[in-house]
Formats: structure tokens, sequence, C-alpha cells
């Protein structure tokens, strides 16, 4: 097979070839490392690629696979969010604070990816520690959409998924805070998932949030989204809040027959705020695939979904604040050489450290967590917080799955929103619910609008309802086709 053709399969597709010893992991890896190469320039997806370490896991995935004794994810070419721990190899978070990091350890996801025998091609840009909804923020690059270089790819794991959809991986993980996976998942075309709260082990993830935060699948169809998340979910007894239970065969679940599962469509969503007509045709036509492919669909109301946006961003800063008091310039990470004592050295530290968006939120959370503003603002979000997850839990008892734009609007202009903190935040209008409820959500290719800019339809389902997210997600991809268009994208000259 010729070197783009290697680059433009999926994962399972992968596995198959590799399995059948068609094509070997040396192969395939160095097709995808040639790809980045190439397309790379024009992206910027990357923040650290890590050639040479792949083409030895490459090496010894086909030396195991010879043997007979290869993991689920032998020689498939892989990338991470740059807040994933990677032992011996940089972990910045995006930002100048931690540009100079390398973890003396694995995060828990890597050592899974490890022991199931994937290849690792390197670490992705993102917005810093995961603060934004369009990968402007990174303090290295702005990466750019593959369907449109002048588009943002969406964020924070903009770097993720760019990545898939250009080829120079054939899958990723990302972080999902309040969107992270799901909505960059959606402007570029790809299938995103966020976990339920607890499935997959959060040690060695950067936290951003804590209470929200989720280590996901970024992957080119909803067969490898299965297939990967089969691969990181689990127990974990270093991480408090992973949950000791069974982990299924997702891929096992796939199928095209839904007519058990019952859609609930939300009121409240029909008119959101900045909703894209286009955005709204695409999805109204997902429902009408869904409805010929067998499944029911009914009405139902989330009536706390106007406060979302209000109460995420007052308990996510409120987290960030504190999880982020740690880079002082003491223990590790950036540290101002001329600051002459403590304070300012502290002062300094962060001032030069932290990128403007981080620096808001970090201010926003410590305000909301202020004395004399406890009551009134963070008690009160999270007040909010247990009414939305009653909103889901009422919902749950007369539907499977909820159906959602991921967004509301197709991927915007780079710069476009860049001054209007608020504009941004409204990007996650319809996805930061799932966080808040602790539930899982799944971003799938529904359509294009505008031309040749990708929409995303959103499904979400109950505590630990992954299998259903996933059935109905590839029965929809089945019956719709929309995975078999590709950005175009000219490589860069050698």
């Amino acid at each position: 097979m010729k070197p783009a053709e290697l680059c433009g399969l999926t994962m399972h597709e992968a596995c198959d070839l590799l399995e059948k010893r068609e094509i070997s992991a040396t192969e395939l890896t160095d097709a995808v490392l040639e790809r980045i190469q190439a397309i790379e320039p024009r992206i910027d997806a990357y923040i650290t690629v890590t050639g040479r370490e792949a083409r030895r896991q490459a090496r010894a995935a086909d030396n195991a696979i010879r043997a007979g004794n290869a993991g689920p994810l032998a020689g498939i070419p892989v990338a991470v969010k740059d807040l994933i721990c990677t032992k011996e190899i940089a972990t910045t978070c995006a930002s100048k604070m931690l540009e100079a990091f390398v973890p003396p350890y694995n995060a828990s996801v890597m050592e899974k990816l490890n022991n199931s025998g994937a290849v690792m091609v390197g670490k992705l840009n993102m917005d810093e520690f995961a603060m934004g909804s369009s990968t402007e923020n990174s303090g290295f690059k702005i990466t750019r959409n593959p369907w449109d270089l002048s588009r943002i790819p969406g964020g924070s794991s903009g770097g993720s998924a760019a990545a898939v959809a250009a080829d120079m991986c054939l899958g990723a993980l990302g972080s999902d805070t309040g969107g992270s996976i799901r909505q960059p998942a959606s402007h570029c075309g790809v299938v995103g998932l966020k976990p339920t709260y607890g499935r997959v082990s959060r040690y060695g993830l950067v936290a951003f949030a804590s209470s929200l935060d989720q280590i996901g699948p970024i992957t080119k169809d909803v067969t490898d989204a299965a297939i990967l998340l089969s691969a990181i979910a689990g127990r974990d007894p270093r991480d408090s809040t992973s949950v000791d239970r069974p982990v299924p065969d997702y891929r096992a679940a796939l199928s095209t027959d839904i007519s058990n599962l019952t859609f609930g469509i939300p009121a409240e969503y029909r008119d959101a705020e900045g909703m894209d007509p286009q955005v709204s045709s695409a999805v109204e036509a997902a429902v009408r695939t869904l409805t010929d492919a067998g499944a029911k669909c009914v009405d139902i109301s989330l009536p706390h979904t106007e406060h979302a946006v209000a109460a995420y961003y007052l308990i996510a800063p409120a987290e960030a604040s504190s999880n982020l008091a740690r880079y002082d310039g003491v223990k590790y990470g950036y540290r101002n050489p001329e600051a002459g004592g403590l304070k300012q050295m502290y002062n300094r530290t962060r001032s030069e450290g932290f990128g403007a968006e981080v620096k808001r939120r970090i201010l926003l959370g410590t305000y909301a967590l202020s004395a004399g503003y406890y009551d009134a603002y963070y008690k009160k979000a999270s007040q909010i917080r247990t009414l939305i997850q009653r909103d889901f839990a009422a919902a749950f008892t007369r539907c499977d799955i909820i159906l959602a734009p991921t967004a509301p609007t197709p991927a915007f202009q780079i710069g476009e929103k860049v001054d209007d903190p608020l504009q941004m935040y409204l990007s996650d209008i319809f996805t930061l619910s799932a966080n808040l409820a602790g539930i899982p959500g799944l971003s799938v290719p529904c359509g294009f609008a505008r031309g040749d800019l990708p929409v995303g339809l959103q499904m979400m389902g109950n505590h630990f309802a992954e299998a259903d997210l996933l059935k109905a997600a590839y029965a929809f991809e089945q019956a719709a086709g929309i995975n078999g268009k590709k950005p175009e994208i000219a490589e860069v000259p050698a």
C-alpha cells in the first residue's frame, strides 16, 4: 500500500492488515511520521513528535505480532494530548509554565496504551492547561482546522482532533472538562467520546477541574472509538475517583439494530442562543435518519439548561484556581530568574508563566471562592449543578439517549472570538452539562455547513451507558455514510 493509503486507514482496518501481516507496524509508523513531516507545518497539531521512540515501539510490535503475543493495538500509531504525562517525554500543557517539564512516570492511560502495543507518535497541541474552546490559547502555536486552514479546530483538544482528521495519527486521546473532546471532534469531522466520570483513570492527567475532567478517545470512526475506549477504561487504585466496574467489550456492542433505543430531544436545545440554521438542519436530518433506522424519538425537557454555562464557569475556574496554585516557581516548572525576593518570584513567575486565558480563569475562580462571595457564587453554582443532574436523571426515565447539536456553529475563523470571552464560552453550551452531570457524551459527524465545514451530532447517555452510545452512533454512521469524505490538505514541499 502507498503511504497515503496507510495513513488513511482506520485503527480497526490497520489491526486487520497487521494481524494478516499484509503490512508491518514499522511500515505503518514510517508512513504516519512522513505524513506528519509533510502536513504538520500547515496544521500545527503537534507540540512534540516522538519519531525515535515510535520506531522502537513499532519494531517491538512487529516482533510481538510474529511471536503471536501482540496486544489489541499492536503497531497502531496514536498520539496524546500534551497534558497526559509521558515518562521521559516532555509534557507541557501548551504552557510556558511547564515548557521544560519531563515527567518521571506515565499516566495510567499511557501505561494501558503501552501494554496494548500501541505506537506513540507524539504529543498534541491544546489550549493552555485545557482552558479554551479553539486551541488559540496555546502558549506555543495556533492549530488550524484541516477542512479550512483559516478556521479553528475547536478546543481544548484541537490538536488531537486536527491530527486525526488530517491522517497524522490513526487515533488520539484528548481530555474533556466542558466539551473539549466532543466540540473539536465536531469541528474536525471525527468521532469524540467523553466517558462517564470515573470510567477512565485520571492518574497522570494534569488537572484543570478535577470533578469535571475525563480522558477519552478521538478517532476516525465509531468502531475505533469503541476499540480505544476498551483499551483505556477500567479501575485504577491510584485514582480515588475511578470506578470499580467491569469494562465491557464495546466493539462487540456495536449494531445497526437500534429498535430497542429511545432518543430524547430536549426542547431547550432547539432555540439556543447563537444557533446556526445550517447546524440545526443537519441535526434535524440526523434525527430523521435515526427514526428511519428504527429508533423511537420523544420530546423531553432539561429545564435548568439555561443556567449551565454560568454554573460551569464558576465551578471550573474555582477548581482551576486551586489546582494551578502549585505552579509557583518553587517546586517545578518555570521560574523567573531575576526576581529579587520570594513574593516577587511568585508574582513574576505566575504572571509570565501563564497566558491570558489561564490568568482570567484563575482570577475568576479565586474571586468565586473568596470570603464573602463563596455562598453567593460557588455554592449557588454547586446547587445548580445538582439540579442539572436531577434533570438528566428524570430525562433518562423517558429515554435511553439524549440528542443535541455538539456545537451551535461550525468552526469559526481564527481570531473571530478571541477578544470576546463570553461568545467563546458559549461555544460549549451544548456540551458542558454532561460534565456537570458526570454522564458520557459522544460526537459523531452528521453533515456539513457552509460548504465543507463539518457538523457533529451529540449523543448523551446515562452513567456507564457508553455501550448504548457507541451502538447508536455506529447505527447512525452506517445509515448516514458521512465518514467517507476527507479534507484536502496540500503537502509542504520537502
